[in-house]
């Protein structure tokens, strides 16, 4: 068995390769019918739905004790460009659905280099 950064240990399975620390002594947790049953979504929960952008389609499931669903949501894009914003505001529906819209892009005039303030 070799060590793995952090002090674990790395074991092999079936399909690939897993990382065991060494205080849950590679218990898992069991998954059952029965568990899967008692977790699913509350009747007070919030479903939301994103339009357009890069979250069009998603659907989030906020769960009450979190509140109210917030009016507006951020998702910003970090890749080897500049980040990319956009924002989505919520519409509401019916108790407890929600549409979040994607916000139409801001034209800022583009600032004048060569004059001087």
């Amino acid at each position: 068995m070799r060590r793995a950064p952090g002090g674990g240990h790395l074991t092999s399975g079936p399909d690939a390769p897993t990382l065991v620390d060494r205080r849950t002594s590679g218990r898992r947790p069991e998954l059952s019918e029965e568990n899967a049953a008692t977790t699913g979504p509350d009747p007070d929960d919030a479903v939301l739905l994103f339009v357009g952008g890069p979250l069009d389609g998603r659907v989030q499931i906020r769960e009450a004790r979190h509140g109210d669903p917030l009016p507006t949501v951020t998702h910003v894009h970090l890749h080897g460009g500049p980040k990319v914003v956009h924002r989505y505001d919520l519409e509401p529906i019916a108790d407890g659905v929600g549409v979040y819209n994607l916000r139409p892009p801001v034209r800022r005039p583009a600032r004048d280099e060569s004059v001087a303030d």
